[in-house]
């Protein structure tokens, strides 16, 4: 089956700016290697026959890490470059048509989950799905909004941020119908998602399956200090 992802690296990560204050978050260093390095790897079991790194900030420094480390992980790679910021739904409709699978994961550069892709990719192609996610249920938090569904893991509603005891959240890691995606026109700049997933809810299928694996978002400085510690031992 082919396989293909995006990953979404072309933020400019000014929460992180203190902590990072000279390459592009997801080249932020975690025990001595690039946030890449631990993406690609954990593509790397799942046989993807391409990755599209979806760039702009600070683009260069992140293709010249790429094409100098292009055969550790023995993806085919490519490039989709932003002139200006699209929103993280204009990146992904800037990347699409350098994929070539039907359906296509696509990663967040900031963002670790250490999900099953294979699974994920199951539900969607079962469900017959325009997007499946990769939800994390959380406690004691007030970074992200929650996500409700329905008895079969349709997606009803995504809910506002707020602080919560607990709650399923949207993980950042997906697989869309590309085709579906692409034939919606939400214009070049927007919010995957608040412009594409919220607003779309009644017209397309999006399904969600949960998984309790280790997930961390480096964005803000406290938790890429706590990834340094995670890596230490999830990565040996």
């Amino acid at each position: 089956m082919h396989k293909d992802c995006i990953i979404l690296a072309g933020g400019l990560g000014t929460r992180l700016r203190d902590a990072v204050p000279d390459k592009p978050k997801c080249l932020a260093e975690i025990n001595g290697k690039p946030f890449l390095h631990y993406l690609l790897t954990q593509l790397k079991p799942h046989h993807f026959c391409k990755v599209v790194f979806s760039v702009g900030y600070q683009k260069e420094m992140v293709m010249d890490w790429v094409l100098a480390n292009r055969k550790t992980y023995g993806f085919a790679i490519d490039f989709a470059e932003e002139t200006e910021p699209l929103g993280t739904g204009g990146a992904i409709k800037n990347a699409l048509p350098y994929t070539d699978s039907e359906d296509v994961i696509v990663m967040n550069g900031d963002t670790f989950f250490d999900v099953n892709i294979d699974e994920l990719y199951a539900l969607q192609q079962s469900k017959e799905a325009d997007v499946t996610i990769a939800l994390k249920e959380m406690h004691n938090f007030n970074r992200y909004g929650t996500v409700s569904q329905n008895a079969d893991g349709q997606i009803l509603n995504f809910n506002e941020k707020k602080a919560c005891e607990h709650g399923i959240i949207n993980g950042g890691l997906y697989v869309i119908y590309k085709k579906s995606f692409l034939n919606i026109d939400c214009g070049t700049k927007f919010s995957f998602e608040t412009d594409y997933l919220e607003k779309n809810l009644s017209t397309r299928f999006i399904y969600g399956k949960t998984f309790d694996n280790y997930f961390i978002d480096i964005g803000i400085p406290e938790d890429y200090a706590k990834a340094q510690t995670d890596f230490a031992t999830l990565f040996v």
